[in-house]
């Protein structure tokens, strides 16, 4: 398998959290020439609209670069408009402007090459019972992405699910959830960005969900991190799950994945550029890992599914 690798070009600009920046504040053309000098880049993710302007204003500078696009990340959760949510909120007009922030990036995508748009929709959900109501919340998640899918059936619209973060409960937790709404909605073009690090904070195991996307025809694109399951930490792949990475990696390969693969990964420790490059480093070194174990003795173990046998192979290809 042969990566795309795809850099989130948030994750080379600031980072902060509630009590520090860790990151400097970079403009977006001054990351994307950092994006054109880590090795093993093959093309990059940008925030609609605040890389690529409400009116498109930073697609010149995107062409200019000379960069791919794998997708464009819709925001619908930071601006203020969205504080009670943005495609679920109980105001039709910002619902509304909602969508229209899907649609516009969908043809913006079409204008720089790239077929998919990817959103995370972490505004919209609950903190507490009787909050919301659940029945329109549902109706109006189908609403606006069957809005969307049918505004062009050239580009993607791929979900990215989230358990919690920015609310307790986002409607869209899990990969089930995220596969019903796609099934609710029909259309041929919406499907789903699975995130390693989120797959693991809503205790789901990254391969299966990969396996089950995968034979929906649903699996779009994946977003490669690891965390403690405790926070979404956004921290190195393999890091901390290494097992559970390589397996994501060879159900990638087995099922045929030939999409991008993109990195959220964020470092409160050095430069973040450096961390970016790591990160495709570190795949690949996976990947030559899974190779050295070789897919007989990995298929043998899932056969097998005895343990004991499987991990003395699989430590001793560590050594």
């Amino acid at each position: 398998m042969t990566f795309k690798n795809s850099i989130l070009l948030g994750t080379i600009g600031a980072y902060r959290d509630r009590f520090h920046q860790y990151q400097a504040s970079r403009s977006f053309e001054q990351r994307l020439e950092i994006a054109k000098m880590i090795p093993r880049t093959h093309g990059v993710e940008p925030v609609y609209p605040q890389d690529l302007g409400a009116n498109g204003s930073g697609v010149t500078a995107m062409k200019a670069s000379g960069l791919n696009v794998s997708a464009i990340n819709v925001n619908v959760k930071t601006e203020d408009k969205f504080r009670n949510g943005s495609i679920t909120n109980p105001d039709a007009g910002i619902r509304s402007e909602a969508v229209q922030y899907l649609k516009i990036a969908m043809d913006i995508a079409a204008d720089l090459g790239s077929d998919m748009i990817t959103v995370c929709p972490l505004i919209d959900g609950w903190d507490y019972a009787f909050q919301v109501d659940h029945i329109q919340q549902w109706r109006w998640a189908i609403d606006a992405f069957s809005q969307a899918a049918a505004h062009r059936e050239d580009v993607k619209v791929s979900i990215e699910y989230k358990a919690y973060e920015s609310r307790n409960h986002i409607i869209l937790p899990s990969m089930g959830k995220t596969l019903h709404l796609c099934d609710r909605v029909g259309a041929k073009n919406i499907g789903v960005t699975m995130d390693v690090g989120h797959a693991l904070i809503a205790g789901e195991c990254p391969a299966a969900e990969v396996a089950v996307a995968h034979e929906a025809g649903r699996l779009f694109y994946v977003h490669f991190n690891d965390n403690d399951r405790g926070a979404d930490w956004d921290m190195l792949p393999a890091s901390v799950h290494l097992w559970q990475t390589l397996e994501t990696l060879f159900y990638l390969r087995r099922l045929g994945y030939d999409g991008w693969v993109a990195y959220d990964v964020f470092t409160r420790s050095g430069d973040n550029a450096e961390a970016i490059s790591a990160t495709f480093e570190i795949m690949e070194n996976l990947e030559k890992l899974r190779d050295k174990i070789g897919s007989e003795t990995l298929e043998g173990a899932i056969r097998g599914g005895v343990p004991a046998k499987s991990y003395r192979e699989l430590i001793k290809a560590l050594l």
